[in-house]
């Protein structure tokens, strides 16, 4: 059993397979940026998403990118082109898929945000007491869910400015503007899976049943935020549905 801080230890089996799925998701994430530096996307910005996206969705990113992902390619848009057909990644990914991409661009925004923000809190402590921590809040975890939340909306905020933008053949005012648009509630929906998730987490699995802390610099902190991101996943997926099908958020 796994010691910390003198109290209640962490199952064996739970640390040991919190460094087995983190590393497996980091391996994913490197398969897949390999495979894009021999075969780079059209829109840039999914060179981006596609590895974010693999270190937590692991085995299940890797099939969807080989299977859909790769349809996105430059080599595949240019191929298509000249034969004066659509890209392939609009004709054969079925729109179901096309509205996992457009959850998974936003929750790569709010992986990559998460993780800058969760280390900057670990290292320096006080940004939780910037963001409410003994002032507003009596939990830590709250304080950093808030500075979480702003690195996540911006992060992710770009992504979509990215897409949007040449898409749509935007200014950069109405690009920002149509990325603010199409992405806030999309990360919004995503966060309260996760958070609800890491909650769990927290205080009913790691407090309450072992009487430990769930720090950052664990393997288990990290297990469990690749289960939260699972979850906000599905809480954000109905949100992108409905905007993919308004035209709010393009089809991917």
């Amino acid at each position: 059993m796994q010691q910390e801080q003198g109290m209640t230890a962490i199952p064996d089996w739970l640390h040991t397979l919190s460094l087995i799925w983190v590393c497996l998701g980091f391996v994913c994430a490197v398969v897949v940026a390999l495979d894009e530096f021999r075969r780079p996307q059209k829109m840039w910005i999914m060179n981006i998403v596609w590895p974010a996206t693999a270190l937590y969705g692991t085995f299940l990113t890797l099939w969807a990118y080989f299977q859909y992902g790769t349809l996105g390619t430059k080599r595949a848009a240019m191929e298509a082109q000249q034969k004066g057909e659509d890209p392939p990644n609009m004709r054969f990914t079925p729109f179901p898929v096309m509205v996992g991409k457009g959850a998974s661009h936003c929750g790569a925004g709010c992986t990559l945000g998460d993780i800058i923000a969760e280390w900057s809190a670990f290292l320096l402590p006080a940004i939780a007491v910037w963001f409410g921590y003994h002032s507003l809040f009596q939990e830590k975890i709250f304080a950093i869910w808030i500075f979480d939340y702003i690195i996540a909306w911006l992060i992710g905020v770009a992504f979509q400015y990215f897409t949007i933008k040449p898409m749509r053949n935007l200014s950069p005012g109405q690009g920002l503007l149509q990325a603010m648009k199409a992405d806030t509630a999309s990360i919004t929906s995503w966060q309260v899976g996760m958070y609800g998730w890491m909650a769990i987490a927290h205080f009913a699995i790691f407090k309450h049943l072992w009487g430990v802390k769930l720090e950052v610099n664990s393997w288990e902190f990290w297990f469990m935020m690749q289960i939260a991101m699972h979850c906000g996943f599905l809480t954000a997926y109905p949100v992108n549905w409905l905007l993919v099908r308004k035209g709010v958020k393009e089809k991917m």
